[in-house]
């Protein structure tokens, strides 16, 4: 599927900006399923500097600096991607449980997954192990540990407990928008079963790596349906978070819990880290300003 994914995000200050630093992640990298056809960041006012970079996760990172004075600040990534089914261990990623992504030969529990971690040391596994450890947003919890048990009893195959994590997460959990912000610790996530995409990719995160497992945050969009007899509202798709887990052999497999999905081709990857605070889709500082508005709209739209 090809889709032009159009990310806007306009800050309008009460006061002028004398002048501002920003680093923007808002434009999708190139992975074995999923070609960047095209990509463009505009910034208004013009930058004075702009360049971009890999960073340490291999994300596409923009910094850019405005240093006249003004009152607002609009950016714009305007980005078009051929996304295909993932492809892992031979078999499409949607396939998950039809049909195993582990050899026969394989000891596929989820504590062999974990044994494997901690104990080998090829070059896929050392890069994998430091999604292992806490990271600024996610911490090791025994809350999370305890959250996490029912679904990986002893010898459970390792694909078959996680995907049952994040279907516990999609029931269990109350998508609620007003009830959290990107701040709100996880034990609160916990405690009041509400939050939205990233509190439940963070919350999934931090049982995998609570269990000994490897894990990571995910940032994109995902294509949305207009309701039967309804049109489609250009702008209203919003970005979307969901997170990976890494299998030995097989590489980082993706898993939704807000929509209950193992992603394919509507799943759009912008940025991969170890949490929100690793992939954030822009940031910076700005100096003066006072109070601002802000406004983001995402439209993805299906181009072929």
């Amino acid at each position: 599927m090809k889709f032009r994914v159009t990310h806007t995000t306009e800050f309008v200050y009460d006061a002028q900006v004398g002048l501002c630093h920003n680093e923007a992640r808002l434009l999708p990298i190139d992975l074995p399923h999923q070609t960047v056809l095209s990509a463009t960041l505009k910034v208004e006012p013009s930058p004075h500097d702009l360049f971009e970079r890999l960073d340490y996760f291999g994300n596409r990172t923009t910094y850019f600096s405005i240093q006249i004075p003004h009152e607002s600040l609009l950016v714009t990534a305007v980005s078009e991607v051929q996304v295909d089914p993932p492809v892992l261990g031979g078999h499409p990623a949607a396939r998950l449980r039809e049909a195993s992504l582990f050899d026969s030969s394989e000891t596929r529990s989820w504590e062999s997954v974990r044994d494997r971690l901690r104990s080998e040391r090829s070059d896929e596994i050392i890069e994998a192990f430091q999604f292992t450890f806490d990271s600024p947003m996610v911490g090791i919890d025994a809350r999370l540990a305890d959250y996490a048990r029912p679904s990986f009893p002893a010898g459970r195959p390792f694909d078959e407990a996680v995907q049952d994590l994040m279907q516990r997460i999609f029931r269990e959990f109350k998508y609620d928008p007003e009830f959290s912000t990107i701040a709100t610790p996880l034990h609160k996530v916990l405690e009041h079963r509400s939050g939205v995409c990233q509190d439940f990719a963070h919350l999934a995160i931090g049982c995998l790596r609570s269990l000994g497992l490897a894990a990571r945050y995910i940032s994109g969009y995902i294509e949305t349906e207009a309701p039967p007899g309804k049109e489609r509202l250009v702008g209203a798709d919003a970005s979307h978070a969901w997170f990976s887990v890494f299998a030995p052999g097989f590489g980082w497999l993706d898993f939704d819990p807000t929509n209950n999905q193992i992603p394919r081709e509507q799943h759009i990857t912008l940025a991969r880290g170890r949490d929100y605070a690793d992939v954030t889709p822009l940031k910076g500082v700005a100096f003066g300003g006072g109070n601002h508005q802000l406004q983001v709209s995402v439209d993805v739209l299906r181009i072929g």
